[in-house]
């Protein structure tokens, strides 16, 4: 799967904001945040995500083995599964979401180095079918953009924020990505769910303020 697969997450979920202006801004940052990440050569993207990488091991090495939920890297993110193999010879359970119906909560899907492999209909790679997860102590969420306050731009689909939603207990929130992706203006919109935690070549933040 190359950088340009599809994202995993569409535009419509936000068609029906009645604040049109708003809409297009978030739009526009997206538009500009991913293409500054793609932009990236490729020794500054290893640099930056060998630095976001330390700042999680640091953050997994003080909490007690449970299930971590991580997606496939797309469009030049972090790629967390070198992380995440690690994680698994230490006790730890790795799973993946999966979009199974459209516009609709994600589920969970266990990952190993091991699992077969299958594209949602986005053409993400995913765990093939097969039994769900147990619900995960933290969830690893890729950033486009991000803000002071814990608020989170995906791809615009709405994915995670239904997922999330449904979940109870909620897990831990974790959004990495890189600083490019910081901003001041994102316009939460009311249904949007700020982060526990962020994680950037910076460090790690709280994300909830």
């Amino acid at each position: 799967m190359t950088d340009a697969a599809k994202p995993r997450e569409q535009p419509g979920y936000h068609a029906a904001n009645p604040d049109a202006a708003a809409a297009a801004a978030r739009a526009q940052l997206r538009r500009d945040r991913i293409a500054a990440r793609e932009a990236l050569s490729a020794a500054a993207h290893a640099r930056l995500s060998a630095r976001v990488e330390a700042h999680l091991e640091r953050e997994f090495a003080r909490r007690a083995p449970g299930v971590v939920a991580f997606c496939w890297p797309i469009r030049r993110e972090f790629d967390a599964r070198a992380l995440i193999r690690r994680l698994l010879d230490r006790g730890w359970r790795a799973c993946m979401p999966v979009v199974e119906t459209i516009a609709a909560p994600m589920r969970f899907r266990p990952w190993t180095p091991r699992t077969a492999m299958d594209v949602d209909p986005y053409g993400i790679p995913v765990p093939a079918i097969g039994a769900d997860s147990p619900p995960p102590d933290i969830v690893l969420l890729p950033l486009v953009a991000f803000d002071a306050h814990g608020y989170r731009l995906g791809y615009g689909g709405g994915y995670f924020d239904r997922t999330l939603a449904a979940l109870a207990p909620r897990p831990t929130t974790c959004g990495v990505g890189f600083e490019l992706a910081r901003t001041t203006a994102l316009h939460p919109q009311p249904h949007d769910i700020p982060l526990d935690l962020i994680v950037t070549e910076r460090g790690l933040m709280p994300g909830r303020s």
